[in-house]
């Protein structure tokens, strides 16, 4: 189960596409279904505060790190933060708590073994099911990592992550564009947005919605979890929503490239495929490198011959974050 993003969603200058263009009434049923969803679907409460870290485009925005930020942000303070996922690419019915020793990425998902590697984690394609049974499991404080547009389980504090170069792309709705929902409706239901990155103009679009001590600003800077030779060379490929974010913070880091490979998002690798980029490697003198959600999708053989580069977030206005979590945490 893997997606590979249409290059005419994020154009470069004007970028007229006629396929876009073809597809606007899809566009147009797909959003209106999503709103009739969230007319009719009466919300459940749980008897803990529920954050949602989310997004309004499909893909890739560096959404796993923030989410990560926040539920530290909320164990420094005291709490026991559960994550509550969906668990995208992984074929466990849930609601089950994710084991990150034993569960792989076939049957819970990536992001949810990644997330299980911190905190506590619970998969379940039913949100409010997967909540009780976090609540049961001890959570004082449920982090949902994805869910901005499931209506199914009431949000206490909504926060919506921007990529801020990237942006909302060409501003239209999936299969037309990458937005989820129109731009002005997703952000009047957000109590904060989380910029990532360099802001290429979003920021001015954001403040017409929410005032600015509702805007946070984030970076994200690589973490060694393994001893790395940055004198080698390495190959790296990744299979996530941006994989040139990926490929840029090696360069910044000052990881040299031999070569880099993109597959889709979520993408599951075969034998052969690794079998391939092991090759490469071995005929550029390099040695493979990936990132930990892509590792979290490789056989322990295959593990242990490649190495990752984890990303953590860092929030810029720890006060502002503060003054949002305030608004639940001290009920």
């Amino acid at each position: 189960m893997s997606r590979r993003e249409p290059a005419f969603w994020y154009p470069k200058g004007r970028g007229f596409s006629l396929a876009s263009l073809a597809l606007l009434p899809a566009g147009f049923a797909f959003d209106w279904g999503g709103r009739v969803r969230r007319a009719v679907t009466v919300a459940k409460r749980t008897d803990v505060p529920v954050i949602c870290v989310g997004n309004l485009v499909a893909g890739g925005v560096g959404k796993t790190p923030i989410a990560l930020a926040v539920a530290r942000r909320i164990a420094d303070r005291g709490g026991n933060p559960f994550f509550l996922t969906r668990g995208y690419g992984g074929n466990a019915a849930g609601p089950r708590r994710v084991d990150a020793m034993s569960d792989t990425a076939r049957e819970v998902g990536d992001e949810p073994l990644l997330l299980a590697r911190r905190f506590p984690t619970i998969v379940s394609p039913d949100r409010p099911a997967g909540a009780r049974l976090a609540v049961e499991e001890g959570a004082d404080c449920i982090v949902m990592d994805d869910g901005f547009q499931n209506p199914s389980l009431k949000k206490d504090l909504s926060l919506v992550v921007v990529d801020g170069e990237r942006g909302f792309g060409n501003g239209r709705i999936i299969p037309a564009g990458p937005l989820r929902e129109h731009v002005a409706h997703g952000l009047r239901r957000a109590d904060g947005v989380i910029i990532v990155g360099e802001d290429g103009g979003v920021h001015a679009l954001i403040r017409q919605h929410l005032s600015e001590e509702n805007v946070l600003t984030v970076g994200l800077h690589p973490v060694t979890e393994q001893p790395m030779d940055k004198k080698r060379r390495y190959l790296a490929f990744a299979g996530i929503g941006n994989p040139d974010r990926f490929f840029g913070t090696l360069r910044s880091y000052g990881v040299p490239l031999a070569d880099q490979i993109s597959f889709p998002d979520h993408h599951l690798y075969t034998e052969e495929e690794l079998a391939s980029l092991r090759e490469k490697a071995v005929s550029s003198h390099a040695a493979l490198i990936t990132t930990e959600k892509d590792w979290q999708r490789l056989s322990e053989d295959a593990r242990a011959q490649i190495w990752y580069l984890a990303i953590e977030a860092t929030v810029n206005e720890t006060d502002r974050l503060d003054a949002l979590l305030d608004r639940i945490l001290k009920r």
